[in-house]
C-alpha cells in the first residue's frame, strides 16, 4: 500500500530522535520510496493526460470518469508530497543530529576504532566544557562516520569548516561552552569503560572499568559526553 515505506521511514526517525548517536542510514528504504514515488508520478502524468483528453471532448465524456479520475488523480499527488515530507523529515532530523554532535569537540567513532578520550576533533588534549545542551538525555554525543551515507559525510566535514572557521573569529571565547554554571565542582564519576591515561591539572588516572573517582568537572566533562564516565 502506497505510503506504508514512508510511514516505516518515520517511525525509524521516531526511534533515532531518542537515541544519543545516530544510526545507520536507511539506504534501502529511501531508495524504495524514491521509487515509489516516482511510479506514482508517472501514474499522475497518466491520469493527467487523460483528464486532459476527456476534457477536450467534453461531450462524448462520461462525467461518472471523469470524477473518479480527478479523485485518482488528487489520491495520487497527495501520496507523492506525503512521501516527499516524510524523507525531507528524514534527512533534516539527520541533519540536526550531525549539527549537535559537531559542537561537542569530540572525535566520531570509525569502523577501525573509538576515539581517544584523551583527543578531541582538533587534536589538542585539555579540559573545558564542550558542551551546548550537555543536561539534555536526547542530545547527540555520538557519531558513527560509517553510518553516515557519502552525502552526510561531506555534510559534516563541511560544516566542522563552518565551526572552526567561526571560532577563529572569537578566540577569546569558548562557544561551544555549556551556558549554565556548574552546580559543583568536583563530582564523582564512575568508569563505564576501559580508555587510556587521562591527564588533568590535578594529576593523572587511569580510566579502568568500574573505577570512581572525585575530578573536578570541567576536566571529565567530555569524557562524560563520550560515554567513558557517568555521575554519581
Amino acid at each position: 500500500m502506497y505510503g506504508n515505506l514512508a510511514n516505516k521511514l518515520i517511525l525509524d526517525a521516531k526511534r533515532s530522535s531518542n537515541l544519543s548517536e545516530t544510526p545507520l542510514y536507511q539506504t534501502d528504504l529511501v531508495k524504495s520510496i524514491i521509487k515509489e514515488t516516482t511510479d506514482l508520478n508517472k501514474d499522475a502524468e497518466y491520469l493527467g493526460e487523460e483528464q486532459r483528453i476527456q476534457e477536450e471532448d467534453s461531450e462524448n465524456a462520461d462525467e461518472e470518469k471523469m470524477k473518479i479520475n480527478q479523485c485518482q488523480l488528487f489520491v495520487t499527488h497527495l501520496c507523492m508530497r506525503r512521501n516527499k515530507r516524510c524523507l525531507l523529515a528524514y534527512e533534516k532530523l539527520r541533519a540536526d543530529k550531525i549539527d549537535e554532535f559537531s559542537w561537542l569537540n569530540i572525535d566520531p567513532i570509525t569502523e577501525t576504532g573509538n576515539t581517544d578520550p584523551n583527543k578531541n576533533k582538533f587534536g589538542s588534549t585539555g579540559n573545558g566544557s564542550n558542551s551546548l545542551v550537555s543536561n539534555s538525555a536526547n542530545y547527540t554525543t555520538q557519531l558513527n562516520l560509517d553510518n553516515l551515507n557519502h552525502a552526510e559525510q561531506e555534510y559534516y566535514k563541511n560544516y566542522q569548516h563552518l565551526i572552526t572557521n567561526y571560532k577563529s573569529n572569537f578566540a577569546d571565547i569558548d562557544l561551544s561552552g555549556d551556558l549554565d554554571p556548574p552546580t559543583n565542582i568536583f563530582t564523582d564519576v564512575r568508569v563505564l569503560k576501559n580508555g587510556g591515561e587521562v591527564q588533568t591539572e590535578y594529576g593523572v588516572f587511569n580510566l579502568i572499568k568500574d573505577s570512581q573517582f572525585y575530578v573536578r568537572k570541567s576536566d571529565v566533562e567530555r569524557l562524560i559526553q563520550q560515554g567513558y564516565l557517568e555521575e554519581i
